[in-house]
């Protein structure tokens, strides 16, 4: 597989999630759900570049993921205004994505 579709593969499934999560949260103000699709692309892409160049290091990606939960909180501040409102997005949007695609990869592993 191509290291573009590899990036798109976990990007796309992302912005879904985490739009589901805004949305749930009833999050429909349109200038916050842009801003997570630009925020994704902006920290999803680079941090799986990453971890496709070290190999999966745990560490790093934990290390990684907590960075991506303060700059996408810094991102939801320039719109929500509200540093307690946009810290709650952003770790429960990454949180659940991350969570989703850790169970993806076990699940992968277990049948494959």
């Amino acid at each position: 597989m191509e290291l573009l579709q590899i990036l798109l593969l976990a990007l796309v499934p992302t912005i879904a999630i985490e739009l589901g999560v805004l949305l749930f949260v009833r999050e429909r103000r349109r200038k916050v759900l842009l801003a997570s699709v630009v925020m994704n692309i902006l920290t999803n892409i680079p941090l799986n570049f990453l971890m496709i160049c070290l190999e999966g290091d745990d560490i790093v990606l934990f290390t990684a993921e907590a960075v991506v939960i303060v700059l996408e909180a810094l991102g939801y501040m320039l719109v929500v205004r509200q540093w307690k409102q946009s810290f709650i997005y952003s770790f429960l949007c990454n949180s659940i994505s991350f969570l989703s695609g850790l169970l993806v990869y076990m699940l992968y592993d277990i049948i494959f």
